[in-house]
């Protein structure tokens, strides 16, 4: 959309022809929306799976506006399981998707990027960690994204002599689609930034020199920064004021949220190897009410504890707390050591930030798990 307001040619190629039930838009509503900021667009519907449709889509796209000088790989598929808990469909489209999809789309633009005055691939993928905490909880998700990566890292070296740029963008902190509400919650999205700031900083990626800008992992703040002076990004916030969560895969983060503790009764919990205190504040919250809202069973593996396993029947009777194993199906497990559960009781570490920094494990009900989150601010309200 930044570009369109410079009057950009943009062909949208996506697969949403018709209404997704729980996700805004279409192919046809983001051409007229392009339109309208100025610039001219051509939906094409395409799955990146497939190498025909692909084709077609630069085909006609080249053939309408003359040319092709940017691609953005923007596709991407998320499943945020462990090795065990992620089937091998999941796993395909995932890597078909991501690696795969980015692998084809940039395989196929080369021959008109190489006719352009000003050739940019602008991969939309994180810097290469390889921290093993940014494995061990989904890993299959995080081999297909840095698949990605790695077209930067090899495609920016290959296309060097043909002076085709090839970089990737990443945002520091969490960015609020609409499909981040499928992996977490309306306090998550409260907790994130508009898509603003990856367009502002992909449009300043684009317009620069192809041949002065290659092979760089760059994160959105970042180019703000260097390329305008920007210091001050509140404006990009969903709820300014609010804590940001950070982003997958990154470790230099600035800005983590530390919201005050709890009352006395959780300061003691809060260190320690302890849970029990934080158990007993949790119960208060036990009702029928509760337990007809959220209907699950959480269990807590709590590594470092004298008491390991606990669980919080909220799908029977009044609902209840206890140590030791459910006996019966179990909804969600959590895994974390003491002090990150201690932190999320007492509200200074909420659940989604301790799982995007890799410091919780969830096996399960992903939106039974996000649902803790409205959980754990009911209780420091009323403690």
């Amino acid at each position: 959309m930044r570009c369109a307001r410079d009057g950009a040619n943009v062909i949208i190629a996506a697969k949403t022809a018709e209404p997704h039930p729980k996700l805004p838009g279409t192919i046809y509503t983001a051409a007229k929306e392009i339109e309208q900021a100025g610039g001219q667009a051509l939906p094409c519907i395409v799955d990146v799976r497939f190498e025909d449709q692909v084709a077609k889509a630069f085909e006609d796209g080249a053939k309408k506006f003359g040319g092709i000088d940017i691609l953005v790989n923007n596709a991407s598929a998320i499943s945020l399981t462990g090795t065990l808990d992620t089937n091998m469909k999941k796993y395909d489209l995932m890597n078909q998707v991501n690696a795969r999809g980015t692998f084809l789309c940039s395989k196929l633009a080369i021959p008109y990027l190489k006719k352009s005055s000003n050739p940019h691939i602008l991969n939309l993928s994180p810097p290469l960690n390889l921290n093993p905490k940014w494995f061990k909880n989904n890993l299959a998700y995080t081999m297909a994204k840095y698949g990605m990566s790695f077209c930067v890292l090899g495609m920016s070296e290959e296309l060097k002599e043909d002076g085709i740029a090839v970089n990737a963008l990443w945002p520091r902190t969490a960015i609020a689609t609409d499909a981040i509400d499928f992996i977490g919650s309306v306090e998550m999205r409260k907790q994130s930034r508009t898509t603003d700031i990856m367009a502002d900083a992909a449009y300043q990626i684009l317009v620069k020199d192809a041949k002065s800008i290659s092979g760089k992992f760059l994160i959105d703040e970042d180019v703000l920064k260097n390329e305008l002076g920007m210091s001050n990004f509140d404006k990009y916030a969903v709820e300014p004021g609010n804590p940001l969560l950070m982003d997958f895969f990154l470790d230099d983060v600035e800005g983590q949220e530390s919201l005050p503790m709890g009352k006395d009764e959780l300061s003691s919990a809060a260190s320690g190897s302890d849970v029990t205190a934080s158990m007993n504040a949790l119960k208060k919250l036990l009702s029928p009410e509760l337990v007809q809202k959220i209907n699950g069973v959480y269990a807590f593996k709590i590594t470092d504890a004298n008491i390991t396993d606990w669980y919080l029947d909220l799908k029977n009777g009044d609902g209840k707390i206890d140590s030791g194993v459910f006996n019966g199906q179990v909804n969600c497990t959590m895994t974390m050591n003491s002090d990150v559960f201690n932190k999320m009781i007492s509200g200074s570490m909420k659940p989604t930030m301790a799982f995007m920094s890799g410091k919780l494990k969830i096996k399960g009900e992903m939106g039974l798990a996000m649902k803790l989150e409205k959980l754990m601010s009911s209780l420091k309200s009323k403690l």
